[in-house]
């Protein structure tokens, strides 16, 4: 009686097979280097980048993700640190192990203070700690990035937003 079973069990390999294989394909045209960006079906890739080395990824300004900040002293605390609250227009945040690919108005952003990146945000609040903003005038930035690690960009440049900010010693006015 076990012969039933033989034919029903190559029958399940060779579907298993023939379906596993039709999704080996890279997509890649065969004279493109390792190197090479992939079409994608989400604006277009171009060839500059930011300080990082990222390539943008222009989309028409109708349809691009908007971003602004808003920076203000931590209100509960006197140890100096700063409240970052960020505003998205056609964006949302993608969720932690996100596929690396670009989708339309969907990313994480990057915080910058003075032109170093500090973190990337995967929600639109965060504490700046003071360490990161000793005494002084400082630049805070936010650029809105794809999952694929492309820069969202329109044609007059990335989209992002900076807050200037002047810092005194914790405890001082």
């Amino acid at each position: 009686m076990s012969w039933p079973r033989t034919p029903l069990a190559a029958l399940a390999v060779c579907v298993l097979l023939l379906t596993a294989t039709t999704g080996c394909d890279s997509g890649a045209a065969p004279d493109q280097g390792q190197n090479a960006a992939s079409p994608s079906p989400v604006g277009k890739v171009l060839d500059d980048t930011d300080a990082e080395g990222r390539h943008y990824r222009e989309v028409d300004e109708d349809e691009a993700p908007e971003v602004g900040i808003e920076v203000q002293p931590d209100p509960d605390g006197d140890d100096g640190s700063w409240d970052v609250r960020l505003t998205v227009r056609r964006f949302r945040f993608s969720p932690a192990g996100a596929g690396a690919r670009a989708v339309a108005g969907r990313g994480l952003a990057y915080l910058y203070v003075d032109d170093r990146l500090v973190t990337r945000l995967r929600t639109p609040e965060y504490r700046l700690p003071a360490r990161l903003v000793p005494r002084g005038t400082h630049q805070v930035t936010v650029r809105l990035y794809a999952d694929d690690g492309t820069v969202w960009a329109v044609a007059d440049g990335p989209v992002q937003s900076t807050a200037d900010i002047t810092a005194s010693e914790p405890g001082r006015p």
